[in-house]
């Protein structure tokens, strides 16, 4: 079957037109605040959509057929070349002047990783910040389901595309049209960050600081304005609450969001992942509260007395930071790294679990340990009783092995690779606890990590091959391993 390389070129040329389309809005706020990079930013912009007019205008009148061959290519290189042209504001304003800086901070903002190599964050221009937050945003939901609502425009249809960026269990849809799925779940992003941004605002940030954390957070990624991330507000405990809020619903289905928009409550209370999503924080909360209360020391609000500061103080650290670990955002209000050594090792395997299946989180996601644990289980009945016909269930409906086959084989492929990468991390002269952790991190999406990595420092130590290595692992965990690793097999390019 030959490969319709056209079609590819022409959604690489749409996709550079849409990334130079929001690089005008960097543009458009640098000017506002008068940071000089304006017209850097500007040469960005047309430097990409320049390219992506030429791959259309070049492959037009191309087959208007997208395969599933075609549309793991699009998925992997997609990414792939938004993240090369979108290191270009960077590099033309000369905010990251290495290339492999500013391919390794533009790769962490589009997989919604939030690892940075930069020292002092404060000192950018707005322009190159806006931009910074935008990268996570529009990775977030995926630069390709917004391509998959555009494709029809031009005849495209998008299933090929969007069975590349999900692959796995969890494929609700809200309409039997994809692009009306993806539509409709591009209403809700837009429409939880503008919520964000005017309840940030209206607790005390800076509406620049309300925007850009709300993009952020939308996106479950962890780039901030500040140098101390949400520390900086520390002793504003209801910005810390809100963020916390918007965090925990961009690390569920988004799907279920949709439910409760339209009335359909009972959906969300029966969801079997939802459950044990809300019950897994409420109960880590609790263990790290509990650890941080009697053994570690915190900073302490002074916004409430000193009996009930302590416990508001020790709630809202360690709520923060398990729903940050957890959806993979990476905000940072305390080091939980210098906690206890419990609770080092305790965050640590939450970066393991990540948030829910048809969210923005990274990670394994909650859907794939339930169902692995129950086949797990059920093992010991199939041990009793081989004869039997035991399947595995969820939400009251039977798995197929197919998908449990799927689940279990994902799961021991992320923990080889989570290996794999902390061996090539030791190689390249990383210690043992920043190894684990940056591997850990960087496949998980999550970016704060353990050692010289922690969350008060950040990835410009790094050298330079670790960078581009840590980069390749964000990609591989931001599209759930398969879609990346297939494309490199020699198997999937032959012709067949």
């Amino acid at each position: 079957m030959k490969l319709n390389t056209r079609i590819i070129i022409h959604i690489m040329g749409l996709l550079l037109l849409c990334n130079g389309s929001f690089m005008l809005l960097a543009a458009l706020a640098s000017g506002i605040y008068k940071d000089g990079v304006t017209m850097d930013i500007m040469l960005a912009a047309i430097v990409t959509m320049l390219f992506g007019m030429m791959a259309m205008f070049y492959t037009r009148g191309h087959k208007k057929e997208v395969k599933r061959k075609e549309g793991y290519i699009v998925v992997t290189f997609g990414w792939v070349v938004m993240s090369l042209s979108g290191m270009l504001p960077y590099l033309f304003s000369g905010s990251i002047p290495s290339i492999t800086d500013a391919f390794f901070e533009t790769m962490s903002g589009y997989t919604t990783t939030g690892a940075s190599i930069l020292d002092d964050i404060e000192a950018l221009p707005e322009g190159i910040l806006l931009w910074r937050s935008l990268t996570h945003w529009i990775g977030g939901m995926g630069i390709i389901v917004l391509a998959i609502a555009i494709l029809p425009l031009l005849g495209i249809g998008g299933m090929q595309l969007f069975a590349a960026e999900a692959p796995g269990p969890g494929g609700d849809k809200l309409h039997p049209r994809i692009t009306d799925t993806a539509k409709r779940l591009w209403l809700i992003y837009v429409g939880y960050t503008v919520l964000e941004t005017f309840l940030l605002k209206f607790a005390g940030m800076s509406f620049f600081d309300a925007i850009n954390h709300s993009l952020a957070t939308m996106s479950t990624g962890g780039f901030s304005t500040k140098n101390a991330s949400v520390a900086f507000w520390n002793d504003q405990p209801l910005i810390q609450y809100i963020i916390a809020l918007f965090m925990f619903l961009a690390g569920s289905n988004f799907v279920l969001s949709y439910f409760a928009l339209t009335g359909k409550v009972q959906r969300i209370l029966k969801d079997e992942e939802f459950k044990y999503y809300l019950g897994f924080i409420v109960v880590f909360t609790i263990i790290a509260a509990l650890g941080v209360y009697f053994r570690a020391d915190v900073p302490i609000s002074d916004f409430h007395p000193m009996v009930l500061g302590k416990v508001e103080s020790t709630v809202r650290h360690t709520l923060f930071q398990v729903i940050a670990v957890i959806t993979t955002t990476g905000f940072v209000t305390a080091d939980f790294t210098s906690w206890t050594p419990f609770l080092t090792v305790f965050f640590f395997g939450l970066m393991f679990l990540g948030g829910s299946a048809g969210s923005t989180a990274g990670g394994i996601k909650v859907m794939r340990h339930l169902l692995i644990i129950k086949n797990g289980i059920l093992e010991f009945k199939r041990t009793l009783h081989p004869n039997a016909l035991i399947p595995v269930r969820y939400n009251q409906k039977t798995v197929t092995e197919h998908i449990v086959y799927n689940v279990i084989a994902f799961f021991v492929l992320y923990m080889l690779l989570f290996i794999i990468g902390s061996l090539v991390l030791g190689f390249l002269g990383l210690d043992f606890i920043s190894a684990v952790g940056g591997s850990a991190s960087s496949l998980g999406n999550v970016g704060p990590a353990l050692g010289s990595l922690n969350p008060v420092s950040n990835y410009n130590g790094l050298p330079a091959a670790g960078k581009w290595w840590c980069a390749f692992l964000m990609l591989l965990g931001r599209l759930e391993l398969f879609t990346v690793l297939i494309v490199l097999t020699p198997y999937f390019w032959r012709k067949t």
